[in-house]
């Protein structure tokens, strides 16, 4: 009878090593310490929500970059699809699985400096929290360049792997712009002499460029493209209906956020014409996520 060994030895062309199991155990950890991590986050274990911590410097009124505070919710669809990833990877042809081998370390790496970033809010240490959340966004873009070179072998693994990384880089790369305003604020940051909607609309067109680089790379990624249209709307929002409010800076980031979700559709739709004109049998590129 063939063993699930057997199995993943035919699939991959080489048997488990230790390492696999190993790889899987620290996914696993390093999942629970980031959830644990995040309650504390959010006040329990009796620790202070992120929004009030550091002198309220990542609240939704801090600077003009930061987001209204729904927008955070979509840490609950983050977390979600890393715990179903954590038990994705623990499927028995998965243990020898390229793919996982590729990437299992850098999300186990991902979730300790989510972790870590928390912590570091909550010893109220911006300039750390910034440093932090900048690893946490190279190792994101890290793992974007990985799962973009390989395709999912099914559209549960691009949903599971493929889109909750996604969403996590697209997210992570809003949050580091926020991040890095309020740390600038803090330290008495003037702009040399430009207003501060100035500065606000240059980052906001700065994450489009990104977002459009991210949208080029992963022929039309549209995980990533969510999450920062997602939190672009919500800067938007915060700047017309919170205590910081600004109309020029709110419109730029509604602008942002559409062009952002119409940059990654042109790209997707480029991609699918692209593919249309193949010849029949040739690989179909993978846009998943």
């Amino acid at each position: 009878m063939a063993t699930s060994s057997t199995s993943s030895t035919a699939r991959t062309g080489e048997p488990a090593r230790g390492s696999d199991l190993a790889r899987q155990i620290t996914v696993t950890a390093c999942f629970v310490f980031c959830i644990v991590g995040s309650m504390v986050g959010v006040g329990v274990f009796g620790g202070t929500p992120v929004a009030e911590s550091a002198g309220g410097a990542l609240s939704a009124d801090a600077t003009y970059l930061a987001p209204a505070s729904p927008a955070f919710s979509i840490w609950s669809v983050i977390y979600t699809g890393l715990g179903l990833y954590t038990l994705y990877q623990w499927l028995p042809r998965q243990r020898t699985s390229p793919r996982q081998r590729s990437l299992g370390w850098l999300v186990a790496a991902s979730l300790v400096l989510n972790a870590a970033w928390i912590l570091s809010v909550q010893a109220d240490s911006v300039p750390l929290s910034v440093a932090v959340i900048v690893l946490l966004l190279v190792v994101l873009a890290w793992l974007f360049v990985r799962y973009s070179a390989c395709r999912p072998d099914s559209w549960v693994e691009a949903v599971v792997v493929d889109g909750t990384l996604g969403l996590y880089l697209g997210w992570v790369s809003v949050a580091t712009a926020a991040n890095t305003a309020s740390l600038l604020t803090s330290q008495g940051f003037r702009g040399f002499g430009l207003p501060a909607e100035a500065w606000s609309i240059a980052v906001l067109a700065a994450i489009v460029l990104v977002a459009v680089g991210l949208a080029a790379y992963g022929r039309g990624r549209l995980a990533p493209a969510l999450a920062i249209g997602w939190g672009l709307s919500w800067i938007a929002v915060s700047r017309v209906n919170g205590g910081l409010e600004n109309t020029a800076t709110a419109v730029a980031a509604a602008v942002a956020a559409v062009l952002v979700l119409l940059g990654t559709a042109a790209f997707r739709l480029r991609s699918r014409r692209g593919t249309d004109s193949r010849p029949a049998g040739a690989a179909r590129p993978q846009t998943a996520g």
